[in-house]
């Protein structure tokens, strides 16, 4: 049976980095059927590409030269979602060090917001899309019929942080919890949709919680929100 949008909500998860709203919202979504819109790849593309250009976040102009003409896709796939930037899989290349130092001071820019949010708004259509990202609640999916805003302390962000590290890409976890604040710091005080949290969205604080259980507790709160809506 086709689903239409009568039979979909969309579903926006907000909130800093190292909350697992990826994580989360990947698991929700494969639960309820519904896609995955990973918002935070699409601006680590847009960082990567600026990067490799020699663009720096201070050059408004040349970097919305590039993001207005920038081929960016998300194609989801049994192994998960792919990032194809001008049809090169980027997907792994988006995680470096290098991207996650610099990725929230390209999202500053509005030219950058307003043209990923677009595409974004684009995606969502049609319903039956799970979002995660900083601003989906607030500013690129004002009217999700159910909105998170999933968060942690600092200090065990940064620890699930610490856990995924290997020996060759190793980084003290003192350090790790000093740039995840300076990053929640830039992305709260930024003049252009700042993380903060909707309204109408419930505050969700994983510290205490398995990703199991937020994604249990999520989806049944989606099945809820379906039902209503249904109505």
């Amino acid at each position: 049976m086709t689903l239409t949008s009568i039979d979909r909500i969309n579903i926006a998860i907000d909130g800093p980095a190292g909350a697992g709203k990826s994580t989360v919202a990947r698991k929700v979504a494969a639960a309820l059927n519904y896609v995955y819109v990973d918002t935070g790849a699409m601006y680590r593309a847009v960082a990567l590409h600026a990067l490799r250009n020699g663009i720096k976040p201070s050059q408004a102009s040349e970097l919305q030269a590039l993001v207005e003409a920038i081929d960016l896709k998300l194609v989801p796939t049994p192994e998960g979602q792919k990032i194809l930037l001008h049809n090169e899989d980027v997907t792994e290349l988006i995680r470096s060090r290098e991207v996650t130092a610099q990725v929230s001071h390209y999202a500053s820019d509005e030219h950058v917001r307003k043209k990923l949010g677009d595409m974004q708004r684009l995606l969502a259509k049609h319903k039956g899309i799970v979002m995660d990202g900083r601003d989906i609640g607030t500013h690129v999916l004002p009217d999700a019929e159910l909105k998170i805003f999933l968060t942690a302390s600092v200090e065990e962000r940064a620890l699930r942080r610490y856990r995924e590290l290997t020996e060759s890409n190793y980084i003290p976890l003192e350090q790790l919890e000093a740039e995840i604040a300076a990053r929640d710091r830039l992305d709260e005080t930024r003049d252009i949709a700042p993380l903060i949290q909707a309204e109408d969205a419930l505050l969700l604080d994983s510290s205490d919680m398995s990703i199991d259980e937020v994604v249990a507790f999520i989806v049944k709160l989606g099945n809820t929100k379906l039902m209503g809506v249904s109505e």
